[in-house]
Parts: structure tokens; sequence; C-alpha cells
């Protein structure tokens, strides 16, 4: 086994209860698979390497994620995971994960693509159209001065994700809900996905370093 990294036990140690056994496991199998894999930590959570990234796992508030850096080429993405939570989808329990022989194939396949050099691919940028601001959204941001300043200062994603759930609401009352919901957690320097976040529940005075250090699983997984 390779040797283990402390600040990986601290990070364990620090998750939720139905957490710690999902990460336990997790570690155990790749290196199980990978003896000579070394755990580091990379943007808040654990990495493994092998000649390069390997695969990562993270620990959220309700749960896990586990993903390859080079997993497009080893997964096929399934249109009903969420990229937020990695290749595997969310990640409650140990029976969420494939069974131990097939991720024991997976990082072995992983693998082989370091040693032959694989380069990762690079995620494809979508065009997208200018962002419209809607009226009401507009209007609800000009009375609240501390959701106006976090918004103005969210990149144009995070600009879209609230945008976009809010007006692909189908009811009014939806959508008046979710405005409503959206200047909250503005207010609070929250963005619209913060529950996938590292740190769940941001307070205002760290937002704009958090959103700036977001560093979420699917950019780990995908874009490094």
């Amino acid at each position: 086994m390779g040797k283990p990294d402390a600040r990986v036990d601290a990070y364990i140690a620090k998750a939720a209860p139905f957490a710690k056994p999902i990460l336990e496991y997790i570690r155990e199998v790749v290196h199980g698979a990978c003896p000579d894999v070394e755990e580091t930590m990379k943007w808040s959570f654990p990495n493994f390497e092998y000649r390069g990234m390997l695969c990562s796992m993270a620990s959220f508030k309700a749960h896990c994620a586990f993903g390859f850096r080079k997993g497009a080429l080893l997964i096929e993405k399934s249109p009903k995971v969420d990229e937020a939570m990695g290749q595997m989808g969310r990640i409650t329990a140990i029976a969420d994960l494939p069974p131990k022989k097939e991720l024991v194939r997976l990082i072995k396949a992983a693998m082989k693509l370091n040693d032959a050099g694989v380069p990762a691919p690079k995620a494809k940028r979508e065009s997208k159209t200018p962002l419209a601001i809607p009226p009401d959204l507009e209007a609800a941001l000009k009375k609240n001065a501390r959701a106006r300043k976090t918004f103005e200062g969210f990149p144009p994603s995070h600009r879209r994700e609230y945008v976009e759930w809010i007006v692909e609401a189908k009811r009014e009352a939806t959508r008046q809900r979710r405005l409503a919901q959206a200047i909250e957690w503005m207010a609070d320097g929250k963005s619209r996905n913060w529950r996938y976040e590292p740190s769940a529940g941001i307070q205002s005075s760290r937002s704009r370093q958090q959103v700036a250090d977001r560093a979420t699983f699917t950019v780990a997984s995908r874009n490094r």
C-alpha cells in the first residue's frame, strides 16, 4: 500500500458520519488496485496520483463524489449524472458505487492511460448566448444590496446558473419562490450550487474567495 497522507486521514475524520465509510472504502480499493499510488490534497479534497493525476474523491454535506482525471475516456457519460457529483453520480452509501471488481478495472484502465502518456481530453466549451437578466430578478437585486454585490462579483457561469434556474420555472408561484430563494442565498454570498461545494454554508465574508476557489469536483476531474 502506498504511503497514506495524514491530510487525507484528517479529511476523512472530519467528514460526516455517513461519508467516512465511503471515503475509507474508496481509499482502500484505490490502494489495492494501484499499490504505487500516492495520496495528496488538491482543491481541498483527496487526490490519488500515479504518474500524474489518477482519481479523486470528495465529501459534501449530503453525498460523496468519486471520479477519474481521464474519466471521459473510461466511462460513458450518462445524462442522469449531475456533473457536479463526478462520474459515479451522487454517492450516499457504498452500495451506490459500482461493484469492487468494476472499480478495480476502471482504476487499472486509468493507470494504463497514464502509463501510455495519454492526455486528458479538454472539456468542450459550449457557445452560449449573451446572458439576459430577467426583469423580476433585476428588480429584486436592486432592492438587496448584498445580493446585488454577490451577483455582480460572480463569474458568468454562476450568474447563468441562477438566471436559468429562475426562468425555467413552469409556474409563476414556483418562479417567485425560486426568486426569493436566490436573493436569500446571494445575500449570504452563496452560489446556486453551494450545497455541492466542499464548504457548504458559506459565510458572506468569505463568499468572494470561495467563489473564486470553487474548484468543484467537475473541474478537478475534467479540466485540470
